[in-house]
């Protein structure tokens, strides 16, 4: 689990590449600190498992399924990606949950500079939009962000200068791919309902299923 709060942005130092599979050697330092083979790494928003680690560089397999659903395969050495251990127990909950889970990939139709502010339209799938509101959360290429504005076919999330400065999605341009992750409270209330008994909830509903 991860809060969406950035540690440090890691290059990548080297990829090997399966037809559907990949292999990642990141170099970092932060996000090294008290880290062992096994443990979790968020990547761009992505969950992946510390394989190997060594001289401030740390190795991740990625398998087809994540190869596919995310923007992973597009990565080229040298790319600059964001990076944050696994939340820690006892640390501060600074940003919202993040599964580290990608739902789908959204496109960048529009950057707006406004004051101090970058506005940044992002495409999304339906479905995804769906699970969202505005003045909700959710997570792009790992960056615990709001939603300001919803349409019909994106959304639209701000950047304040720390944020564009210290992630990667300052440098992001128009057409650029982005992983969402919508927030995971919207997902279990959308399958609850979709799922729920098609009857009226009323007093007499609530007192046969014990409230």
């Amino acid at each position: 689990m991860f809060t969406g709060i950035i540690e440090e942005t890691g290059q990548l130092a080297g990829i090997k590449r399966g037809a559907s599979s990949m292999e990642m050697t990141i170099r970092a330092h932060v996000v090294l600190e008290e880290t062992k083979i096994g443990d979790s790494i968020s990547v761009e928003g992505v969950c992946l498992t510390v394989t190997s680690m060594s001289n401030g560089r740390f190795t991740v397999d990625v398998m087809p399924e994540t190869f596919h659903g995310t923007t992973l395969s597009s990565l080229s050495t040298s790319s600059s990606v964001n990076l944050e251990r696994a939340m820690a127990a006892n640390g501060r909950f600074g940003g919202h949950l993040v599964a580290g889970h990608i739902d789908g990939v959204g496109k960048i139709l529009r950057r707006r500079p406004q004051e101090n502010a970058l506005y940044i339209d992002i495409a999304a799938p339906a479905e995804l939009l769906a699970q969202s509101i505005v003045k909700g959360s959710v997570a792009i290429d790992g960056v615990s962000l709001t939603i300001f504005e919803l349409s019909e076919n994106h959304l639209t999330v701000s950047l304040i200068p720390h944020t564009a400065g210290e992630t990667t999605l300052g440098g992001k341009k128009v057409g650029d791919s982005v992983n969402l992750e919508t927030d995971m409270f919207g997902k279990y209330v959308q399958r609850f309902m979709e799922h729920a008994p098609k009857q009226p909830m009323n007093a007499d509903y609530l007192r046969r299923h014990g409230f």
